[in-house]
C-alpha cells in the first residue's frame, strides 16, 4: 500500500496496511544528521525515512512585499530585525526558535487600516509556483500524499499585532480582530485559487494555527466561535468545495475549541501537545467518530534517547488508536537535533511494528 493511499484511508477512518507515519523537525536536526554522516545534505527527511506525506508552504503573506528586513540589533546569539509586517522580532542564530516579539507598529484598527490591509492583495508575488510544482511531482514519484500547507486567519494576525494586542482587541474592539481574520482568509483563498488552476490542485490542505499555550486557548470558545471560526469555515469550504480534506494543526491546550473546529470542518486535528495539556487517548474517545488525529506522542520521551521510554510511550498509544482507523503517528512537537539520528530511527521502526494490521 502507498503512503497516499495509508493517509487517504486514515482520514476517512478506514483500515490500512498499518497505521501512517509523519514528522516534522527543527531545521539544525537535519544539518546535524548530515554532519554526523546518517543523511545525504541534499536528501530530505520525506525520502530518508519513507514518509507517507509530504507538504510544501507556497505563500508569503507579508504585509509588504517590497521590504527589506532592517537589522535593529545583533549580537553573537542574536539578531533583533524589523519587518514587512511592522513588526520588530527577535531571532536566535545558533539554534531554530520560535521568535520573540519585540513591538509592533500594529496595536489598533486605525493602525490596520492604514498600513496592512490596502497592502493585502492577491499578488502572484506572494505564490511559489515553482515550489509547490517540485514538491507535487516529487510527492508523486513516492506515491506520498501532497499536501498544500500554510497558516490560517490566527496565525496571520499575531505576526502583525502580536499576540497581547490581538487578544485585547478581541475584548475591546473584536470587530477590528473579526475584519483581520476575513482580510486574511480572503486573501488565503484568492491565491489558493489563482495557484491551483495554474498548477492543480493538491491531496489535501494543512493549515498550521497555534491557538493554545500550557493549560488553556489563547481565547474562549465563545470568541473562538465569534471572531475566528467564520474565517476557519470560509477557508475551509473553500477546501470542500473541491474535495480536499483538512488537517488543522494547533500546538497548545485547544481542547475546548475541538467541537467548534469540527464544525468549522476540519477532517484531522494535529500535533496535540501532550505537555500542554493535551489528551490524545481522551480526544479519540471523545471526537474519534467525527475526526481524525495526528501527533499526541510526547517528543520529551524521544530527547532521552531511551528505548525503553520510547517503547512505553508507543505501546500506551498505538494499540488503542489503531482501533478507530483514524490515526497518523507524529510527535507533539518538532524533532531537535537532541534526538539521536539511531533514536528516530529506533522510533520509526517500533511504530512501523505495532502500527501494522
Amino acid at each position: 500500500m502507498t503512503g497516499k493511499e495509508r493517509i487517504i484511508k486514515m482520514l476517512r477512518h478506514e483500515p490500512a496496511d498499518r497505521i501512517p507515519i509523519y514528522e516534522h523537525f527543527w531545521g539544525d536536526t537535519h544539518r546535524e544528521w548530515v554532519k554526523t554522516g546518517h543523511m545525504r545534505a541534499d536528501e530530505s527527511m520525506e525520502n530518508h525515512f519513507n514518509f507517507d506525506m509530504q507538504e510544501l508552504w507556497a505563500f508569503n503573506l507579508v504585509a509588504d512585499l517590497d521590504f527589506t528586513p532592517q537589522v535593529v540589533a545583533e549580537t553573537e546569539e542574536t539578531i533583533t530585525f524589523f519587518d514587512g509586517n511592522g513588526a520588530t522580532l527577535k531571532r536566535h542564530k545558533l539554534h531554530d526558535s520560535t521568535p520573540e516579539h519585540i513591538d509592533f507598529m500594529i496595536k489598533d484598527r486605525t493602525a490596520w487600516e492604514e498600513k496592512i490591509k490596502p497592502k493585502l492583495t492577491p499578488d502572484i508575488r506572494r505564490i511559489n509556483f515553482n515550489a509547490y510544482r517540485a514538491a507535487k511531482e516529487d510527492a508523486a514519484r513516492h506515491d506520498r500524499f501532497f499536501v498544500w500547507s500554510g497558516v490560517n486567519v490566527f496565525e496571520c494576525i499575531h505576526p502583525v499585532c502580536g499576540h497581547e494586542y490581538m487578544l485585547m482587541g478581541m475584548v475591546d474592539d473584536p470587530e477590528w480582530v473579526k475584519d483581520m481574520a476575513d482580510t486574511y482568509g480572503k486573501l488565503t483563498v484568492e491565491l489558493q485559487k489563482i495557484l491551483f488552476e495554474k498548477e492543480g490542485y493538491p491531496d489535501g490542505i494543512w493549515y498550521y494555527e497555534d491557538m493554545g499555550y500550557k493549560g488553556s486557548p489563547f481565547m474562549s470558545p465563545d470568541m473562538y466561535r465569534e471572531i475566528i471560526k467564520p474565517a476557519h469555515k470560509y477557508t475551509i469550504d473553500y477546501a470542500k468545495q473541491h474535495n480536499l480534506p483538512v488537517i488543522m494543526h494547533s500546538c497548545g491546550y485547544v481542547e475546548p475549541l475541538v467541537p467548534d473546529m469540527i464544525d468549522a470542518g476540519i477532517d484531522c486535528l494535529e500535533v496535540i501537545e501532550i505537555k500542554a495539556g493535551m489528551d490524545l487517548l481522551k480526544l479519540n474517545r471523545l471526537y474519534g467518530d467525527k475526526i481524525s488525529f495526528m501527533g499526541g506522542i510526547d517528543v520529551r520521551k524521544l530527547y532521552t534517547n531511551d528505548k525503553n521510554e520510547i517503547d512505553k510511550e508507543l505501546s500506551e498509544k498505538i494499540p488503542e488508536m489503531k482501533k478507530s482507523y483514524n490515526y497518523c503517528v507524529h510527535s507533539d512537537h518538532s524533532i531537535p537535533k537532541t534526538v539521536n539520528y539511531e533514536t528516530y530511527r529506533y522510533f520509526i521502526d517500533k511504530v512501523i511494528q505495532l502500527g501494522k494490521y
